[in-house]
């Protein structure tokens, strides 16, 4: 009787998106030649976001890929594991062999049991920014100031759309103390670094942003908690990592926030340098000195306990958000504090130093809030005068209007 061949079982990653890729390049000889010096190669990439970056793979890889199923795994004889196809693709981390338990296969079974859909997964994974500077980034592109924007990207879409001339006016209301509440809340670029933030001001902030302020119990192991904002599905995923730079009574360093007890877990490590949050918030140097910075980072295992491969979950978790930035914003106005919120962040390097799983934790925003500066260095967008007392028109050295809220 003749002796079966040993076999393996291989099946696809669990979700891959192939984006076919131009390079741009100058090239010297094409020059020489009387060429214009420009050189356009095209290739296929392979995003997968339990990897860390894109991986090239040519036609028979793209091939194979769309032949492989990523949940039923094939069984091939073991020799065919050395055809180069298939060992390209699992050396590249897009194919996987059962029995293999190596970081590339724990990350994607990490992919799969918190239930990303596999857009949102792909968009997650490829946007996260590492070692980015924010402010050279706009000083290459020369859109620093507004006045750069509209000298580099022409003319920009109207401030307001309308429809048709067919306009029903209503009435203005009657201003009210919330109204001068929100005339006052402006993205706060001049922090005074120097001047402690009073303890009890920042725990009542904390607390009304991110506080539980009641909860509901279903059962033995679910828990629903009422916040200051709305969550999809009464989840409210979104964790606070706490950056605390000046605050009296608390020391400096790094804390997770605990909505339910209304307390800061340390993070081990060292207190946070000034070039650990200056990395943090892309070089954007005029976030840098709030008195405390905090890290929006979703549990995403939570909402998508629910919303299982969801095309609209990862949408209602970054909008919630939004939902906390503006009650923070409000919150710290109303105590008579400067707040911003920025995307412009490094993710990864917050990533490593809190010791998040990407698979199923995140950064998605800093916010910061502190005591406003005596002086206005770099400019804020006060239209109506109520924070800064200004000449017009506005000084153009400080016209660095790109970021502001």
């Amino acid at each position: 009787m003749q002796e079966r061949e040993p076999v393996v079982q291989i099946r696809r990653c669990a979700v891959v998106m192939l984006e076919p890729r131009e390079e741009v390049a100058f090239e010297l000889e094409d020059l020489l030649k009387g060429g214009n010096g420009i050189r356009h190669q095209m290739e296929w990439r392979a995003l997968a976001p339990h990897l860390q970056a894109p991986v090239s793979v040519d036609a028979p890889e793209r091939d194979l890929l769309g032949r492989l199923s990523p949940t039923a795994w094939t069984e091939r004889v073991a020799r065919s594991c050395d055809d180069p196809v298939i060992a390209s693709l699992i050396a590249k981390g897009l194919v996987l062999q059962r029995g293999i338990d190596d970081a590339v296969a724990k990350a994607d079974a990490q992919l799969r049991a918190a239930y990303w859909h596999p857009l949102s997964a792909v968009l997650h994974a490829f946007t996260r920014w590492d070692g980015i500077d924010a402010v050279k980034n706009m000083r290459d592109s020369k859109t620093e100031t507004a006045q750069q924007m509209r000298e580099t990207l022409g003319p920009a879409p109207a401030e307001v759309g309308h429809v048709g001339d067919d306009l029903l006016r209503l009435p203005v209301p009657c201003p009210n103390g919330f109204d001068d509440l929100l005339g006052r809340r402006a993205t706060c670029r001049n922090f005074h670094a120097d001047r402690p933030l009073p303890r009890d001001a920042f725990a009542h902030l904390l607390h009304r942003v991110f506080a539980a302020q009641s909860l509901v119990r279903v059962g033995d192991d679910l828990v629903f908690l009422k916040k200051n904002v709305p969550s999809g599905g009464g989840l409210h995923p979104i964790g606070a990592y706490v950056i605390v730079q000046n605050v009296d009574g608390v020391e400096a360093g790094i804390y997770h926030y605990r909505a339910d007890l209304h307390g800061l877990e340390r993070v081990p490590g060292p207190p946070p340098t000034q070039a650990f949050v200056m990395e943090s918030v892309g070089q954007q140097h005029w976030f840098a000195d709030a008195h405390v910075l905090v890290a929006l980072v979703p549990r995403f295992d939570r909402t998508f306990w629910k919303y299982r491969e969801h095309a609209k979950a990862y949408r209602v978790v970054a909008m919630e958000a939004g939902h906390l930035s503006q009650t923070l914003y409000l919150a710290a106005t109303d105590l008579g504090l400067g707040a911003f919120i920025t995307a412009a962040i490094n993710e990864k390097h917050l990533e490593r130093a809190l010791g998040l799983d990407p698979a199923t934790q995140g950064v998605l925003a800093v916010c910061g809030f502190g005591w406003r500066a005596d002086r206005m260095v770099t400019a804020e967008l006060d239209p109506a005068g109520r924070i800064w007392s200004l000449p017009e028109p506005l000084p153009a050295a400080a016209d660095q209007a790109a970021g502001v809220i």
